[in-house]
């Protein structure tokens, strides 16, 4: 090896490294968060040709008055329609799904939501949200627009199906309208219910003690990984001194 060679070959090598705290400008478009064909977008456009009027008469907020203004009801009935066809029933974890997925977080359109003004909605407008809920989710799953398969709260599971095909179309729409109820109510009892918070604590719990355990085997993991590679070697030793007498014996 020449001078320069040796030289160049002690230089601090130049790496390419992920800067995960660094504070990056990100120009994107809300409305890139989800597919063109993604239901969520099924579902707003059904609630944009919904008459909310209804829900906009108790808001203060007014053109040329003090204050900050008021979410559009229509997001808020487009966030827990959709919620209710994924079985969300809690404004907690709807609000959390309003940061973290993708579909919600394009349905806010960059607007911020908490647990609390959802919940203030649902159940400030709870009876009017139940029928609507209840006749819209029917109509979409007698359309096959979505599907809503079940809700999970202790173990219940809720069907909303088409029916027997031999159903005449009334009793098929009964049946639809029926289970959609049901389903309806059975997630508006979460909102925000003493039960549901301490399940939600409970499974914040079960979630923090399955990462604390998932870290643990993965620290035993990475320990056992040089013996692993010691008993690697000597089975390649091992296999090579096999393949060295068969030659020997051969001769």
């Amino acid at each position: 090896m020449s001078a320069t060679e040796s030289e160049q070959a002690q230089r601090a090598v130049r790496l390419r490294r992920p800067e995960r705290s660094q504070v990056a400008m990100l120009i994107h478009c809300p409305d890139d968060l989800v597919s063109a064909s993604h239901a969520v977008r099924l579902v707003m456009s059904v609630v944009e040709k919904l008459d909310l009027e209804r829900f906009s008469e108790p808001i203060k907020a007014r053109d040329g008055q003090a204050g900050r203004d008021a979410t559009d009801p229509q997001l808020l009935v487009a966030l827990w329609l959709y919620a209710c066809i994924r079985g969300i029933g809690s404004a907690r974890e709807l609000a959390r799904r309003c940061q973290d997925s993708a579909a919600f977080r394009w349905l806010c359109g960059g607007v911020t939501v908490n647990h609390r003004l959802l919940s203030d909605f649902r159940t400030d407008h709870g009876a009017a949200l139940d029928e609507l809920f209840t006749q819209v989710i029917a109509s979409m799953v007698d359309k096959d627009i979505v599907h809503v398969s079940r809700v999970s709260q202790d173990g219940v599971r809720v069907r909303v199906s088409a029916g027997a095909s031999s159903f005449r179309r009334e009793e098929r729409l009964a049946h639809l309208l029926e289970e959609a109820r049901q389903h309806v109510d059975q997630l508006r009892r979460q909102v925000d219910s003493p039960e549901h918070r301490a399940q939600s604590a409970r499974q914040r719990a079960a979630r923090k003690r399955a990462a604390a355990e998932k870290l643990a085997r993965l620290e035993q993991a990475v320990a056992q990984l040089p013996e692993l590679k010691q008993k690697q070697a000597e089975a390649e030793k091992r296999a090579g001194a096999g393949k060295h007498g068969e030659k020997v014996k051969q001769r």
